[in-house]
């Protein structure tokens, strides 16, 4: 909860220091945005014994069983491979439930900047594969959110983490 709480510290410090204007390019100011970007991300390896092709299919499949929609894929990397370039894998799944998206956003703006979920598939310079995704805790602690609302944010949070949890695993 700690280190929650200094990731937050750190946002608003910096958001503030570029809303004021005083933001420069220092040393000390990416420090301040690497921080933050990396508190704000969360990536988890992918199991050696499987494929990443099998923990896309893993996701989608659990997606489904939590009646989360798969609003979007898009497989970046193919997109580049026929643009004439190599690439790793890298695609981009967008999930969401449509009925607690619009209660977020109609109290909080704010939450629409995070929808849809994303969950990225990415392979590393090393051939790791990875799925990374939005803290989803940090973003569930950035605005206080009233009780009826609570439960449908840990609803989200818990449906993503259980959808990369079968990613990771292969889970069918």
């Amino acid at each position: 909860m700690k280190k929650i709480l200094v990731s937050f510290a750190l946002m608003f410090f910096a958001m503030t220091a570029v809303q004021a204007g005083k933001a420069g390019d220092t040393q000390f100011d990416k420090d301040i945005a690497a921080q933050m970007i990396n508190a704000s991300i969360q990536r988890f390896e992918i199991a050696d014994d499987v494929s990443i092709e099998d923990a896309i299919d893993s996701m989608k499949l659990r997606a489904n069983m939590l009646n989360f929609k798969m609003v979007a894929d898009l497989p970046l990397s193919e997109q580049i491979k026929a643009m004439g370039k190599d690439a790793r894998h890298m695609q981009i799944l967008a999930f969401c439930d449509a009925l607690i998206a619009k209660e977020m956003v109609e109290y909080n703006i704010i939450f629409a900047g995070f929808l849809p979920c994303r969950i990225a598939a990415v392979e590393d310079a090393e051939g790791k594969r990875w799925l990374v995704t939005t803290n989803m805790d940090m973003m569930l602690h950035a605005v206080e959110l009233p009780e009826k609302l609570k439960p449908l944010a840990k609803q989200v949070r818990d449906s993503i983490y259980s959808i990369i949890d079968a990613g990771v695993n292969g889970d069918l």
